[in-house]
């Protein structure tokens, strides 16, 4: 069974930290009962990644999706939470898990800024407009792992690899 892991930073504000239960809750009915969603902070509250990953496997998980909750590709979502969840894993040798990138540059989030802005999608983007490199530079590599017009193939492999080091 799939399950999807969803990590943010963590806060010391409560409110910040209930999202992340409302969240997995909304991607838990929108992805239905084959999937397992949960989430996990990576640090100042609970449930901790390790926790996170232990309630998928005990609902059932066998291969782990994790979801790095994060706007760009930092610290955090290319480098500790890898390696807090390739900690974690060790304890779960059979389990296939997988780290995607960070939410990154996406035509979805500009539609929910427009959104939240209170203003309409003046131009939707078609399939090939939606993962151009839409960096001022044309560069294709100025985002890094952010970048849409990279291929899915840039996502965090932990699985056995990583999870075992």
């Amino acid at each position: 069974m799939k399950g999807i892991l969803l990590i943010d930073h963590g806060s010391r504000r409560d409110a910040a930290n209930e999202m992340m239960d409302c969240m997995a809750h909304l991607v838990q009915a929108m992805a239905g009962d084959d999937i397992v969603v949960r989430y996990a902070h990576m640090e100042l509250a609970e449930p901790s990644i390790e926790a996170g990953v232990q309630a998928c496997v005990e609902a059932g998980a066998t291969e782990l999706i994790v979801f790095p909750y994060m706007l760009s590709p930092g610290k955090h979502s290319t480098g500790d939470i890898p390696r807090m969840v390739a900690e974690a894993a060790r304890a779960h040798p059979a389990l296939d898990v997988r780290i995607t990138g960070a939410f990154g540059v996406h035509e979805k989030l500009a539609e929910l800024i427009l959104g939240r802005a209170g203003l309409p999608v003046a131009h939707p983007l078609t399939a090939d407009e939606a993962t151009r490199c839409w960096h001022s530079s044309q560069s294709r590599t100025a985002c890094g792992d952010a970048c849409r017009c990279r291929p899915v193939s840039g996502e965090i492999a932990a699985g056995s690899m990583l999870a075992k080091q």
